[in-house]
């Protein structure tokens, strides 16, 4: 048992890095946790991973980007479990390219999966949170979102819209029970980052004046703290989670 016992826990982007790490520590709090993703394998070893800690989690193939998909999976949640009390919105791809470079389909395809795919998730899950006058929304922005970055024109206006809709969601919602939060990573050593030369990492490393970059972990206490009780007055904020590099 722990305090999140007998609450329903969706993270998306849940087979690796940040979201994988998220979804351990929600089941590590008691909760049963879906896993969505469309990497089916490692949805299936991420999910075993948390079955064998005695966690309760089980897997969800899911298109962030496709509203069938989204509905489809929102549904199959409410018939096997009755509610859905914490949605974390986690999936999110890059296509980095220099603004006069950038083209239309690595524009799309990251404005389709990092925002548009938050709206469909965050939709979806409220009908049954406003039912329930409870619940918990968190959504994984990014200091590029509030700082910019050179190459990640498109990241950066995916992240930085999450921040306005997080704050909308939170006014609309805030009556009924509900709470919308977003964390905002610095630089986290996941998938997403290994492909960085080691110049560029000991730039960025120079930068923090934690003077090391984060792990997956320090995301998902975050996390975990937002969904508690313990922040059951605390809506509509941004949480930096990066080691002081943008303050």
């Amino acid at each position: 048992m722990g305090p999140l016992a007998g609450r329903v826990s969706l993270v998306t982007g849940a087979s690796r890095g940040i979201g994988r790490a998220v979804a351990r520590a929600l089941a590590a709090e008691g909760a049963h946790v879906v896993l969505a993703a469309r990497d089916a394998a490692k949805l299936a070893e991420a999910v075993g991973e948390i079955t064998a800690a005695g966690g309760r989690a089980e897997a969800l193939a899911l298109d962030v980007t496709d509203r069938t998909s989204v509905e489809a999976g929102i549904a199959q949640v409410l018939s096997s479990h009755g509610r859905v009390d914490h949605l974390v919105n986690n999936a999110g791809v890059t296509r980095d390219n220099l603004l006069l470079r950038m083209k239309d389909e690595e524009w799309q395809q990251v404005m389709a999966t990092n925002l548009t795919g938050v709206f469909l998730c965050t939709q979806a899950a409220l009908k049954p949170m406003l039912k329930q006058r409870a619940g918990r929304i968190v959504s994984v922005t990014s200091v590029v979102g509030l700082g910019g970055n050179a190459g990640q024109a498109n990241y950066a206006a995916s992240k930085a819209g999450i921040v306005g809709f997080t704050k909308s969601v939170a006014r609309e919602v805030a009556s009924r029970g509900i709470t919308a939060n977003a964390v905002a990573p610095g630089f986290i050593e996941t998938d997403m980052t290994a492909g960085m030369s080691e110049k560029a990492r000991e730039a960025v490393t120079a930068a923090i004046p934690m003077g090391r970059v984060g792990q997956p972990a320090d995301i998902a206490g975050t996390v975990a703290f937002l969904i508690s009780d313990a922040a059951s007055y605390l809506t509509g904020q941004v949480l930096g989670v990066d080691g002081g590099f943008h303050m």
